[in-house]
């Protein structure tokens, strides 16, 4: 059987990707976006890291760099990179569909500060040189909600020790979910590591998203099906 020109489109995106995942199949305009346009943003970790990342983006008032893992469909990481221009923002998406989304999202608004990263973050932040950010996002991460699969969820031991290393004295990591089980385990681990401190000093800190935060479309759905989601904040000491 001849294949048609949408499994044929399809199967060179998945193959220029590195056959990272991928759900519903994808536009003309998004494969096109990932064949030419994501090269250009994307960080090539198989080459030493600048000195300073903000050598990564072409503007030279790039004063910090923020990152922020697993965008989903990019709404957050696109408002915060169109609110702080001066701020190099770097997003970690492993999805083929998320990282068509911000692209169709970067080229709308011709968005100069972000860059992406279509792999596994832990590599990221092994690749990235000490104290090389301000401020590191994770929202809405997957859960991994049975007890067996707790070794794959992204806060453990050994990535908040990563954390660390990266981040500036007096940096940011800040996690969001609306899973229970999920915020106890993180604030459980952070609490334990000798680099990070709860910023929290009452219930509303933690209850309430922090000033201009841009909801994500998974957080309106946990909204509208009743879960509230817990907004924690660790600085770096």
């Amino acid at each position: 059987m001849t294949p048609s020109r949408d499994q044929e489109r399809d199967a060179h995106v998945q193959g220029s990707f590195f056959g990272r995942r991928k759900g519903h199949r994808l536009r003309a305009h998004q494969a096109d976006l990932i064949e030419h346009l994501l090269p250009h943003l994307a960080l090539d970790i198989a080459s030493p890291a600048p000195a300073r990342l903000t050598e990564l983006f072409d503007d030279d008032d790039i004063e910090d760099v923020r990152l922020e893992i697993g965008f989903g469909g990019g709404e957050h990481l696109v408002a915060e990179a169109r609110a702080f221009p001066k701020i190099g923002f770097i997003g970690c998406e492993p999805y083929v569909n998320g990282m068509a989304k911000i692209l169709t999202q970067i080229e709308a608004h011709n968005i100069r500060n972000i860059r992406l990263f279509a792999g596994d973050a832990a590599e990221l932040l092994a690749w990235a040189p000490s104290q090389s950010m301000r401020r590191i996002d994770l929202i809405h991460p997957d859960p991994w909600p049975k007890r067996r699969h707790w070794k794959r969820r992204f806060v453990q031991d050994a990535t908040i020790a990563a954390m660390a290393r990266i981040l500036k004295a007096g940096g940011e990591f800040r996690f969001v979910s609306d899973i229970d089980d999920y915020c106890t385990w993180t604030l459980a681990h952070l609490m334990r590591s000798p680099d990070f401190t709860w910023t929290a000093e009452r219930a509303a800190d933690w209850q309430a998203p922090w000033p201009d935060y841009t909801m994500t479309r998974y957080g309106a759905k946990a909204e509208r099906e009743g879960r509230r989601a817990t907004y924690l904040r660790f600085r770096r000491i």
